[in-house]
């Protein structure tokens, strides 16, 4: 018998719920922090050093020297630093009155010299890698040479798409509905460093606008594929997102085209108007399992508030029942919200020519539609 949890749980919109982001380095390093101390988000936790990039310079061809002679025109030795642009090899001719050098490509260490290959290796400096908090906590776990769990109080929200990695600035919003497009001429300089919130869409002007202003984020119900291509430069595929080379961090709440945002997330984005946020677009597409996010700290909040505005419902204890809020993942209906109406118990064919469990729904528009038991993600609030 197939099981009733064919969904994507976890789409989340608390108030009041506690956080827990795990922080980890890439590679094994050094720890910064202990358990019990309490961090700001921009606090280091830990901290990692990779190799030096590697320069090779054949010092013997630019010379004009034979490779055996190449250490006796060194003008700096094996280990020494140099920097930049700095004469590490010469040779003179025409009686001493005519020099040619060799530069430094890079500052870093003259890691070796050979008189078999007249080649010079020099390395780069090592670089730092380093993992910060992203939300003021309290550490509630180390992990030896890796890194740490952080934890807080705190409003969250997830949204359905993004692009652009974690950032942190206060939340300020741009529209009185949540049906209100975000346009250029309401990005302003006093923008700099904010998040912003529309409505229902951002478009390509917009999107410019705020990268020019110094805009952090903006969260907003839907973005043209078209405009997001342009923005980027490039087609968004099928991965992971969030590395993109850009200058702000985009979430989508509801999808793609002109979506008008959910009521509830409005509010609740509405509620912490003026409040710092840490934000992140980074998003599974394939899987679902990785959420752009909202993270509004919260220090305020005293355990038993968080207890009972926080507390998990039962139908995400015990999947889907009637009446449980859902988000619609995938198309025709892709981003629409609605309710669960029934759960028939018989598998039906489905235009793939599949058979699958379905659900009936009730979508915010009055709709009452059958979707496959896949398509849909619980909502959490």
């Amino acid at each position: 018998m197939m099981s009733s949890q064919a969904y994507t749980p976890g789409l989340k919109r608390k108030a009041a719920t506690m956080v827990q982001k795990t922080r980890k380095l890439p590679i094994p390093g050094s720890m910064l922090v202990k358990k019990g101390m309490v961090v700001k988000a921009g606090d280091v936790l830990a901290r990692t050093f990779i190799p030096g990039k590697v320069h090779v310079v054949n010092v013997a061809g630019l010379l004009g020297i034979d490779v055996w002679d190449t250490s006796k025109h060194m003008l700096k030795k094996e280990v020494e630093k140099v920097e930049e642009k700095e004469p590490i090899a010469m040779t003179k001719s025409f009686f001493g009155v005519f020099k040619k050098y060799v530069y430094a490509p890079a500052t870093g260490i003259i890691e070796r010299i050979s008189d078999l290959t007249g080649q010079v290796i020099l390395r780069e400096p090592p670089v730092p890698i380093e993992v910060d908090a992203y939300i003021p906590g309290k550490i509630v776990e180390v992990i030896p040479k890796e890194g740490a769990v952080v934890e807080a109080p705190a409003a969250f929200i997830q949204g359905i798409f993004g692009v652009g990695g974690e950032r942190k600035g206060e939340i300020k919003m741009t529209a009185e509905s949540p049906d209100e497009a975000l346009t250029a001429d309401k990005i302003l300089p006093v923008h700099n460093g904010k998040i912003l919130v529309g409505g229902s869409l951002v478009d390509l002007a917009a999107l410019q606008r705020a990268a020019a202003v110094g805009v952090k984020g903006i969260v907003v119900g839907g973005v043209e594929d078209g405009d997001l291509s342009r923005f980027l430069g490039y087609e968004i595929g099928v991965a992971i997102t969030g590395h993109e080379d850009i200058p702000l961090t985009l979430i989508i709440t509801e999808g793609f085209g002109k979506m008008r945002m959910s009521e509830k997330t409005f509010a609740l984005l509405k509620e912490f108007d003026g409040r710092v946020a840490s934000i992140s677009g980074a998003t599974q597409i394939r899987a679902g399992v990785l959420r752009p996010e909202i993270i509004i700290p919260r220090p305020e909040l005293e355990e038993k508030e968080i207890a009972e505005r926080g507390e998990e419902k039962e139908f995400v204890k015990h999947g889907l029942v009637p009446g449980t809020p859902i988000r619609v993942i995938r198309e025709p209906y892709f981003g629409a919200l609605g309710v669960v109406v029934s759960l028939p118990v018989q598998l039906q064919w489905i235009e793939t020519e599949s058979e699958v469990r379905v659900l009936e729904a009730e979508l915010e528009d009055g709709r009452h539609v059958v979707i496959p038991r896949a398509n849909v993600e619980i909502i959490e609030e």
